[in-house]
């Protein structure tokens, strides 16, 4: 399905990916961690082709990504949709408006221009707001929605696409506990209900364990794990970020908690 081999990316002197290598064979929710600076965002960009390798392949069913041009090129992008931590919306745009920008690549810059949307495109993105349990906000600007609701409309902009991956950029870094826990929640849904691949950057350990079904850790560029969440302990994590036995679990965690202290999944108000 998706095969990377060696790939690799210079910044002048600074090597910011250090030939990654690993291999899909079905669709997976694999979550790469890392300390800040490790390689992970730059590796989802490499394979969304928004920055271009310096070395090594991707293969996607048998076709080479990298050698991807012009349409074809553009056409790769709408079937790996990218999703980011700051959710790369038009601010003063409408929510429904937003989401159907993840047609623009298939449509004509004539109907770009003038904003132009066909009926069905409308009714669809705003059943996918409804799925993700927003479609209430369709009317509303962007920016007057909270955090946790503008991700959610970047996920909805992203399945606009119809992808069949979704690379989630450190999808939940900006966002309280409660609304992470729902974003990564529908992204995992997205995964088992559609069968979508959906390879997301994490900070935090409980997070890859709770949803992923594989884990990855990069280390100054390279990948030193690739197993999964049960094999995800503190002392490979140790590893992963560089700490020493004084590193903590709990410093990290997204995980919410009733009062009695049993951890829980916990859902922000729409």
């Amino acid at each position: 399905m998706l095969v990377l081999e060696s790939l690799t990316k210079r910044f002048g002197a600074n090597l910011a990916v250090d030939r990654a290598t690993f291999k899909l064979d079905r669709p997976i929710m694999l979550g790469i961690i890392g300390r800040s600076g490790a390689g992970k965002s730059t590796l989802l960009r490499m394979m969304n082709r928004l920055t271009d390798a310096s070395d090594g392949s991707l293969m996607f069913g048998g076709r080479d990504v990298l050698s991807l041009k012009g349409a074809e090129k553009r056409a790769w992008q709408s079937q790996c949709a990218m999703i980011f931590q700051q959710f790369n919306l038009v601010p003063r745009m409408d929510v429904v408006s937003n989401v159907l920008h993840g047609t623009l690549n298939r449509r004509s810059t004539f109907a770009t221009l003038f904003n132009l949307f066909p009926s069905d495109d409308i009714h669809r993105a705003i059943d996918i707001l409804d799925r993700l349990g927003i479609a209430q906000h369709a009317p509303k600007r962007a920016e007057a929605l909270s955090g946790g609701q503008q991700q959610r409309v970047a996920i909805a902009r992203a399945l606009m696409q119809d992808p069949k991956i979704i690379l989630a950029d450190e999808p939940i870094a900006s966002l309280d506990p409660m609304n992470a826990q729902v974003v990564m929640e529908a992204l995992r849904r997205i995964h088992e209900e559609d069968g979508r691949t959906v390879i997301a950057n994490l900070h935090t350990l409980d997070t890859a364990r709770r949803y992923c079904d594989r884990v990855i850790g990069m280390r100054d560029g390279r990948i030193v794990f690739d197993g999964t969440p049960a094999q995800l302990t503190t002392g490979v994590a140790r590893d992963i970020y560089g700490a020493d036995e004084t590193f903590s679990e709990e410093a990290t965690s997204t995980e919410i908690r009733d009062p009695q202290g049993a951890a829980g999944r916990m859902h922000a108000p729409a």
